[in-house]
């Protein structure tokens, strides 16, 4: 049994290989795969050295090889083999992939500095929801243009984001990815009206290259609604969902912070 050291060694190693590679689902990453080899190879040198008898054992064939005691027909197999390996992992290494290039997503894109609405340029870092503005001292008059938002919202954007803006409406499961749930504390309320502004106002053609792939069905809503009822539908975007607008004045203290 030790004078087979090496064969047993190299056939545990093409076993490991095989169960990682062919019986891990869903397949790892060819980096993990590494990962594991590098440590199965290390660990089964080790277990060889551990004893001297065994070690020497599983040095003899390769010593035989090089020392031109192995039948020729092997010592032509590994001394052709070892370049040939290695030209096998160099190729591996450097050839072209048909796979697609990673792309990390940016969920919450930094908006543009400036952008297209019916034909004049909004400045994004002076924007401000002017409804909101106006009529801050008067509750009932935001509440009236929250309701007729409300309106808004219900004839356009219900359809996708939901009943109860919650991203599950009758056509959300139809796009990937799903509408913004809006109730999720992770949407709109990280983020300043201004920003819902433009990504309303542009839709999915607006999102810059740093937010693909990202395939939004967000239509180009300026082409259908006024200002005043994109404002309008936001005021109500927010209360409905229970959520409040980040403002200047949070950044500031979170940056004091």
């Amino acid at each position: 049994m030790r004078r087979h050291t090496l064969y047993i060694a190299i056939m545990l190693w093409l076993a490991i290989l095989a169960g990682l590679k062919f019986g891990v689902r869903p397949p790892m990453p060819a980096s993990v795969l590494m990962i594991y080899m590098t440590l199965s190879t290390i660990a089964i040198i080790l277990f060889a050295a551990a004893d001297e008898a065994r070690f020497q054992a599983f040095l003899a064939p390769l010593r035989a090889v090089f020392e031109g005691r192995a039948p020729k027909a092997v010592q032509l197999l590994v001394l052709a083999g070892i370049p040939l390996l290695a030209g096998w992992g160099a190729w591996l290494r450097t050839a072209p992939s048909w796979d697609a290039p990673f792309e990390p997503r940016v969920v919450h894109p930094e908006p543009p500095s400036t952008f297209n609405f019916h034909g004049k340029r909004i400045d994004t870092a002076s924007l401000k929801n002017p409804l909101r503005a106006a009529h801050e001292k008067d509750p009932a008059q935001l509440e009236k243009l929250t309701a007729e938002g409300k309106t808004i919202y219900y004839q356009n954007c219900f359809f996708c984001h939901g009943d109860a803006l919650a991203g599950d409406g009758h056509f959300a499961n139809a796009f990937s990815p799903i509408p913004a749930n809006f109730r999720d504390v992770g949407t709109i309320s990280m983020l300043q009206e201004s920003f819902v502004f433009w990504r309303v106002s542009t839709g999915g053609p607006g999102l810059p290259r740093a937010a693909t792939p990202w395939l939004s069905a967000m239509p180009v809503w300026q082409n259908f609604l006024t200002e005043d009822e994109i404002w309008k539908a936001i005021l109500y975007i927010y209360a409905g969902s229970g959520s409040t607008p980040r403002t200047w004045d949070e950044e500031t203290k979170h940056e004091k912070h």
